[in-house]
Protein backbone atom coordinates (compact mmCIF):
# COMPACT_ATOMS: atom_id res chain seq x y z
CA UNK A 1 0.00 0.00 0.00
CA UNK A 2 1.61 3.40 -1.24
CA UNK A 3 1.68 6.23 1.37
CA UNK A 4 -1.24 8.40 -0.11
CA UNK A 5 -3.15 4.99 -0.07
CA UNK A 6 -2.54 5.18 3.69
CA UNK A 7 -4.28 8.95 3.72
CA UNK A 8 -7.22 7.56 1.76
CA UNK A 9 -7.59 4.76 4.08
CA UNK A 10 -7.61 6.44 7.23
CA UNK A 11 -10.31 9.12 5.88
CA UNK A 12 -7.35 12.25 4.69
CA UNK A 13 -9.08 13.93 1.78
CA UNK A 14 -7.99 17.19 2.62
CA UNK A 15 -7.96 19.90 4.85
CA UNK A 16 -10.80 19.37 8.22
CA UNK A 17 -13.05 22.36 8.68
CA UNK A 18 -11.33 24.31 11.59
CA UNK A 19 -8.59 21.96 11.45
CA UNK A 20 -5.45 23.92 12.52
CA UNK A 21 -1.93 23.43 11.85
CA UNK A 22 -0.25 20.79 13.84
CA UNK A 23 -3.63 19.50 14.54
CA UNK A 24 -3.54 15.38 14.26
CA UNK A 25 -6.17 13.84 11.61
CA UNK A 26 -5.38 9.87 12.33
CA UNK A 27 -2.99 8.27 14.13
CA UNK A 28 -2.13 4.78 14.37
CA UNK A 29 0.52 1.71 14.92
CA UNK A 30 3.64 2.51 12.14
CA UNK A 31 3.49 -1.52 10.93
CA UNK A 32 -0.15 -1.61 10.06
CA UNK A 33 0.52 1.82 8.44
CA UNK A 34 3.88 1.02 6.14
CA UNK A 35 4.38 -0.75 3.61
CA UNK A 36 5.77 -4.23 3.73
CA UNK A 37 9.42 -3.20 3.43
CA UNK A 38 9.43 -0.57 6.10
CA UNK A 39 12.63 -0.37 8.39
CA UNK A 40 12.35 -0.31 11.88
CA UNK A 41 14.57 2.01 13.88
CA UNK A 42 16.66 0.07 16.13
CA UNK A 43 16.12 1.02 20.32
CA UNK A 44 11.75 1.86 19.15
CA UNK A 45 9.80 -0.09 21.65
CA UNK A 46 6.73 1.38 19.65
CA UNK A 47 6.03 2.88 16.78
CA UNK A 48 2.91 5.43 15.64
CA UNK A 49 2.69 6.52 12.11
CA UNK A 50 0.09 9.63 12.30
CA UNK A 51 -1.42 12.52 9.43
CA UNK A 52 -1.76 16.33 10.66
CA UNK A 53 -1.99 19.28 9.34
CA UNK A 54 0.37 21.84 8.11
CA UNK A 55 1.21 24.48 6.03
CA UNK A 56 2.31 23.97 2.61
CA UNK A 57 3.35 26.12 -0.61
CA UNK A 58 2.16 29.46 -1.06
CA UNK A 59 1.11 29.86 2.97
CA UNK A 60 -2.32 27.16 1.72
CA UNK A 61 -3.25 24.91 4.41
CA UNK A 62 -1.74 21.18 4.09
CA UNK A 63 -1.55 17.78 4.84
CA UNK A 64 1.54 15.95 5.80
CA UNK A 65 2.45 12.85 7.36
CA UNK A 66 5.04 11.45 9.98
CA UNK A 67 5.67 9.03 12.61
CA UNK A 68 6.97 9.17 16.35
CA UNK A 69 9.42 6.26 17.67
CA UNK A 70 9.46 5.95 21.32
CA UNK A 71 12.60 4.41 23.95
CA UNK A 72 12.40 1.79 25.42
CA UNK A 73 11.53 2.56 29.44
CA UNK A 74 8.80 4.53 31.27
CA UNK A 75 9.22 8.14 30.41
CA UNK A 76 11.14 10.70 32.87
CA UNK A 77 8.86 13.07 34.75
CA UNK A 78 7.72 15.09 31.57
CA UNK A 79 8.01 13.13 29.07
CA UNK A 80 10.80 11.80 26.66
CA UNK A 81 12.76 14.79 25.24
CA UNK A 82 11.97 14.76 21.69
CA UNK A 83 14.41 15.29 18.43
CA UNK A 84 12.10 16.21 15.58
CA UNK A 85 14.33 14.41 12.19
CA UNK A 86 14.27 16.19 9.23
CA UNK A 87 15.53 13.20 6.75
CA UNK A 88 17.27 13.80 3.42
CA UNK A 89 16.52 13.58 -0.32
CA UNK A 90 14.23 10.43 -1.01
CA UNK A 91 13.35 11.28 -4.39
CA UNK A 92 9.41 12.90 -5.08
CA UNK A 93 6.97 9.57 -5.58
CA UNK A 94 4.38 9.39 -3.18
CA UNK A 95 6.11 5.90 -2.43
CA UNK A 96 9.30 7.68 -1.46
CA UNK A 97 7.26 8.53 1.55
CA UNK A 98 10.17 8.15 4.51
CA UNK A 99 8.22 6.81 7.56
CA UNK A 100 6.25 4.44 5.32
CA UNK A 101 8.73 2.79 2.76
CA UNK A 102 12.33 1.26 2.89
CA UNK A 103 13.84 4.51 1.55
CA UNK A 104 17.60 3.79 1.34
CA UNK A 105 18.35 6.69 3.61
CA UNK A 106 16.32 5.64 6.05
CA UNK A 107 18.24 2.18 6.15
CA UNK A 108 21.76 4.53 5.97
CA UNK A 109 19.64 7.18 8.98
CA UNK A 110 18.90 3.71 11.44
CA UNK A 111 21.90 3.52 13.55
CA UNK A 112 22.11 7.47 13.68
CA UNK A 113 18.42 7.53 14.67
CA UNK A 114 18.53 4.24 16.83
CA UNK A 115 21.46 5.96 18.85
CA UNK A 116 19.52 8.95 20.11
CA UNK A 117 16.44 6.75 20.81
CA UNK A 118 19.07 4.53 23.07
CA UNK A 119 19.87 7.39 24.59
CA UNK A 120 16.24 8.12 25.82
CA UNK A 121 14.97 10.89 22.92
CA UNK A 122 11.98 10.02 21.29
CA UNK A 123 12.35 10.50 17.75
CA UNK A 124 9.63 12.77 15.61
CA UNK A 125 9.78 12.74 11.74
CA UNK A 126 7.92 14.79 9.22
CA UNK A 127 7.85 12.89 5.39
CA UNK A 128 7.05 17.07 4.22
CA UNK A 129 4.10 17.47 2.30
CA UNK A 130 3.82 16.02 -1.23
CA UNK A 131 5.87 12.88 0.23
CA UNK A 132 3.11 10.59 0.64
CA UNK A 133 -0.10 12.81 0.77
CA UNK A 134 -1.77 15.28 -1.74
CA UNK A 135 0.46 17.19 -4.32
CA UNK A 136 3.93 17.44 -5.10
CA UNK A 137 6.96 17.74 -2.97
CA UNK A 138 8.65 21.04 -2.76
CA UNK A 139 11.85 20.19 -2.76
CA UNK A 140 14.46 22.10 -0.93
CA UNK A 141 11.35 25.31 -0.28
CA UNK A 142 12.80 26.22 2.97
CA UNK A 143 10.09 27.68 4.89
CA UNK A 144 7.96 24.87 3.63
CA UNK A 145 9.60 21.93 5.12
CA UNK A 146 10.28 24.39 8.28
CA UNK A 147 6.48 24.71 9.05
CA UNK A 148 6.49 20.54 8.17
CA UNK A 149 8.86 19.65 10.78
CA UNK A 150 7.78 22.28 13.88
CA UNK A 151 4.26 21.28 12.78
CA UNK A 152 4.75 17.54 13.42
CA UNK A 153 6.51 18.17 16.96
CA UNK A 154 2.88 19.62 17.96
CA UNK A 155 0.95 16.87 16.16
CA UNK A 156 3.13 14.03 18.26
CA UNK A 157 3.51 16.23 21.47
CA UNK A 158 -0.41 17.06 21.79
CA UNK A 159 -1.54 13.63 20.79
CA UNK A 160 0.74 11.90 23.38
CA UNK A 161 1.58 14.47 26.39
CA UNK A 162 2.16 12.09 29.14
CA UNK A 163 4.87 10.12 27.36
CA UNK A 164 6.80 13.51 25.18
CA UNK A 165 8.21 16.36 26.93
CA UNK A 166 7.60 19.84 25.03
CA UNK A 167 11.64 20.50 25.02
CA UNK A 168 12.43 19.45 21.69
CA UNK A 169 15.68 20.03 19.19
CA UNK A 170 15.59 19.36 15.37
CA UNK A 171 18.42 17.48 14.15
CA UNK A 172 18.33 17.19 10.39
CA UNK A 173 20.64 15.50 7.40
CA UNK A 174 21.60 16.56 4.21
CA UNK A 175 17.59 18.02 2.44
CA UNK A 176 16.86 17.87 6.36
CA UNK A 177 19.56 20.26 7.16
CA UNK A 178 18.39 23.00 5.16
CA UNK A 179 14.78 22.09 6.94
CA UNK A 180 16.29 22.36 10.16
CA UNK A 181 17.87 25.88 9.83
CA UNK A 182 14.61 27.23 8.40
CA UNK A 183 12.96 25.31 11.15
CA UNK A 184 15.33 26.87 13.81
CA UNK A 185 14.99 30.54 13.20
CA UNK A 186 11.13 30.05 13.59
CA UNK A 187 10.79 27.71 15.83
CA UNK A 188 10.93 29.66 19.32
CA UNK A 189 7.76 32.10 18.38
CA UNK A 190 5.99 29.61 15.59
CA UNK A 191 5.73 26.69 18.09
CA UNK A 192 4.45 29.07 20.87
CA UNK A 193 3.77 28.25 24.50
CA UNK A 194 2.65 24.26 24.00
CA UNK A 195 6.90 23.68 22.75
CA UNK A 196 10.47 24.33 24.22
CA UNK A 197 12.45 24.61 21.67
CA UNK A 198 16.13 24.29 22.91
CA UNK A 199 18.31 24.29 19.64
CA UNK A 200 19.43 22.53 16.45
CA UNK A 201 21.44 20.51 14.51
CA UNK A 202 22.43 20.73 11.13
CA UNK A 203 24.78 17.55 9.16
CA UNK A 204 26.07 17.77 5.55
CA UNK A 205 24.11 21.13 4.99
CA UNK A 206 23.81 22.16 1.60
CA UNK A 207 24.59 25.96 1.27
CA UNK A 208 24.86 28.85 -1.59
CA UNK A 209 23.49 26.16 -3.85
CA UNK A 210 21.30 29.56 -5.10
CA UNK A 211 24.83 30.39 -6.86
CA UNK A 212 24.97 27.11 -8.25
CA UNK A 213 21.33 27.68 -9.91
CA UNK A 214 22.34 30.64 -11.46
CA UNK A 215 24.91 29.86 -13.95
CA UNK A 216 22.16 26.41 -14.83
CA UNK A 217 21.19 26.87 -18.38
CA UNK A 218 21.42 26.16 -22.54
CA UNK A 219 24.80 24.11 -22.09
CA UNK A 220 25.58 24.79 -19.04
CA UNK A 221 27.06 22.66 -18.06
CA UNK A 222 27.73 20.81 -21.21
CA UNK A 223 29.03 17.02 -19.96
CA UNK A 224 27.31 15.00 -17.74
CA UNK A 225 27.52 14.74 -14.13
CA UNK A 226 27.55 12.38 -11.60
CA UNK A 227 23.81 11.20 -11.48
CA UNK A 228 23.27 12.02 -7.98
CA UNK A 229 23.41 15.80 -8.97
CA UNK A 230 21.71 15.52 -11.80
CA UNK A 231 19.13 14.34 -9.51
CA UNK A 232 19.49 16.77 -7.25
CA UNK A 233 19.29 19.84 -9.92
CA UNK A 234 16.47 17.75 -11.34
CA UNK A 235 14.31 17.46 -7.76
CA UNK A 236 15.45 21.34 -7.57
CA UNK A 237 13.43 22.47 -10.34
CA UNK A 238 10.63 20.43 -9.90
CA UNK A 239 9.85 22.12 -6.54
CA UNK A 240 10.42 25.27 -7.87
CA UNK A 241 7.98 24.62 -10.61
CA UNK A 242 5.64 23.26 -7.53
CA UNK A 243 6.32 26.40 -5.27
CA UNK A 244 6.31 29.01 -7.87
CA UNK A 245 3.47 27.98 -10.70
CA UNK A 246 3.32 31.86 -11.88
CA UNK A 247 6.71 31.49 -12.89
CA UNK A 248 6.14 28.86 -15.57
CA UNK A 249 9.20 26.96 -14.88
CA UNK A 250 8.56 24.53 -17.90
CA UNK A 251 9.24 27.70 -20.17
CA UNK A 252 12.61 27.37 -18.64
CA UNK A 253 13.19 23.75 -19.97
CA UNK A 254 13.40 21.76 -23.31
CA UNK A 255 11.01 18.90 -23.84
CA UNK A 256 13.85 17.10 -22.94
CA UNK A 257 14.03 19.13 -19.45
CA UNK A 258 9.80 18.55 -18.62
CA UNK A 259 10.78 14.70 -19.89
CA UNK A 260 13.20 14.47 -17.43
CA UNK A 261 11.34 16.41 -14.35
CA UNK A 262 8.21 14.90 -14.81
CA UNK A 263 9.96 11.33 -14.37
CA UNK A 264 11.54 12.34 -11.37
CA UNK A 265 8.47 13.12 -10.03
CA UNK A 266 7.09 9.27 -10.67
CA UNK A 267 10.92 7.74 -9.39
CA UNK A 268 12.27 7.31 -5.95
CA UNK A 269 15.84 8.46 -5.58
CA UNK A 270 18.00 5.82 -6.45
CA UNK A 271 15.52 5.00 -9.39
CA UNK A 272 16.02 8.17 -11.12
CA UNK A 273 19.61 8.09 -10.70
CA UNK A 274 19.94 4.82 -12.16
CA UNK A 275 17.92 6.28 -14.86
CA UNK A 276 19.92 9.59 -15.29
CA UNK A 277 23.64 6.96 -15.29
CA UNK A 278 22.01 4.78 -18.19
CA UNK A 279 20.97 7.48 -20.69
CA UNK A 280 24.07 10.00 -19.52
CA UNK A 281 21.49 12.91 -19.00
CA UNK A 282 23.12 16.60 -19.77
CA UNK A 283 22.17 19.16 -17.75
CA UNK A 284 22.52 21.58 -20.04
CA UNK A 285 20.56 20.15 -22.37
CA UNK A 286 17.73 20.41 -20.33
CA UNK A 287 17.36 24.39 -20.19
CA UNK A 288 16.15 26.38 -22.44
CA UNK A 289 16.51 29.07 -20.78
CA UNK A 290 18.90 30.13 -18.13
CA UNK A 291 17.47 30.34 -14.68
CA UNK A 292 18.94 33.62 -14.28
CA UNK A 293 16.01 35.24 -15.92
CA UNK A 294 13.86 34.43 -13.63
CA UNK A 295 12.44 37.68 -12.09
CA UNK A 296 14.49 38.70 -8.91
CA UNK A 297 16.66 35.33 -9.85
CA UNK A 298 19.00 35.17 -7.01
CA UNK A 299 16.70 36.59 -4.09
CA UNK A 300 13.91 34.26 -5.08
CA UNK A 301 16.36 31.47 -4.71
CA UNK A 302 17.96 32.71 -1.77
CA UNK A 303 14.33 32.71 -0.07
CA UNK A 304 13.70 29.29 -1.20
CA UNK A 305 16.65 27.13 -0.31
CA UNK A 306 19.52 29.56 0.57
CA UNK A 307 21.00 28.60 3.59
CA UNK A 308 19.93 31.24 7.04
CA UNK A 309 23.02 32.98 8.29
CA UNK A 310 21.74 35.07 10.74
CA UNK A 311 18.83 35.43 13.04
CA UNK A 312 19.09 32.23 15.40
CA UNK A 313 17.95 32.72 18.91
CA UNK A 314 19.25 29.29 20.19
CA UNK A 315 21.97 27.22 19.63
CA UNK A 316 22.71 25.83 16.25
CA UNK A 317 25.43 22.83 15.72
CA UNK A 318 26.75 22.09 12.28
CA UNK A 319 28.55 19.22 10.97
CA UNK A 320 30.31 18.98 7.42
CA UNK A 321 32.56 16.32 6.05
CA UNK A 322 35.72 17.58 3.91
CA UNK A 323 34.74 14.47 1.41
CA UNK A 324 31.29 15.36 0.85
CA UNK A 325 31.01 15.57 -2.83
CA UNK A 326 26.65 15.34 -2.51
CA UNK A 327 26.68 19.32 -1.51
CA UNK A 328 28.91 22.16 -2.35
CA UNK A 329 30.88 22.08 0.24
CA UNK A 330 32.49 25.67 -0.22
CA UNK A 331 29.43 26.86 0.08
CA UNK A 332 29.12 25.89 3.55
CA UNK A 333 32.19 26.77 4.80
CA UNK A 334 30.88 30.38 3.38
CA UNK A 335 27.52 29.86 5.07
CA UNK A 336 29.45 29.10 8.33
CA UNK A 337 32.27 31.74 8.00
CA UNK A 338 29.13 34.20 8.14
CA UNK A 339 26.99 32.97 10.83
CA UNK A 340 30.45 33.82 12.80
CA UNK A 341 30.92 37.08 11.65
CA UNK A 342 27.28 37.38 12.58
CA UNK A 343 27.73 36.44 16.02
CA UNK A 344 24.92 33.55 16.35
CA UNK A 345 25.36 31.20 18.39
CA UNK A 346 26.63 27.97 16.33
CA UNK A 347 29.01 25.45 16.79
CA UNK A 348 30.97 24.00 13.83
CA UNK A 349 32.76 20.30 13.32
CA UNK A 350 34.50 19.05 10.34
CA UNK A 351 35.09 15.61 9.69
CA UNK A 352 37.27 13.63 7.16
CA UNK A 353 33.97 11.97 5.86
CA UNK A 354 31.64 11.94 2.73
CA UNK A 355 27.96 12.88 2.74
CA UNK A 356 26.69 9.74 4.52
CA UNK A 357 30.10 8.88 6.52
CA UNK A 358 29.65 12.72 8.25
CA UNK A 359 26.03 11.44 9.54
CA UNK A 360 27.64 8.79 11.94
CA UNK A 361 30.83 10.27 13.29
CA UNK A 362 29.28 13.60 13.96
CA UNK A 363 27.15 11.79 16.74
CA UNK A 364 30.63 11.88 19.22
CA UNK A 365 30.17 15.76 19.10
CA UNK A 366 26.33 15.99 18.41
CA UNK A 367 25.50 14.44 21.57
CA UNK A 368 27.10 16.08 24.12
CA UNK A 369 25.30 19.26 22.17
CA UNK A 370 22.25 17.99 22.29
CA UNK A 371 22.72 17.47 26.29
CA UNK A 372 23.95 20.58 26.73
CA UNK A 373 20.91 21.97 25.18
CA UNK A 374 18.55 20.25 27.15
Amino acid sequence: MSAAAVMAAAGVAGAAPGAAAGDIVSARPLPEAAQVNVVTLPGAADSVHFVYRTTGVRNLPATSSGAVYFPAGAPPKGGFPVLAFAHGTVGLADRCSYTTSGASTKVRDANFLGTWLRLGYAIVITDYVGLGSTGNHPYMNGPVLAHNLIDAVKAAVGKYPARLSRKWAAVGVSEGATATLYAAKAATSYGGNKLDYRGAVAIGLPAHVEDVLMALGPGTPSVALLPNMTQYALDLLSGLRTSYPELDINSYLTPSGRYWIDRAEQLCANDIMAELNDQAVVLGNLMAKPLAALPNARALLAGYLGAPESGYDRPVFIGHGIRDIDVITPGTWLTVAALQANHEPVTFHSYGSDHAGTFTIALRDAIPFVRGIF
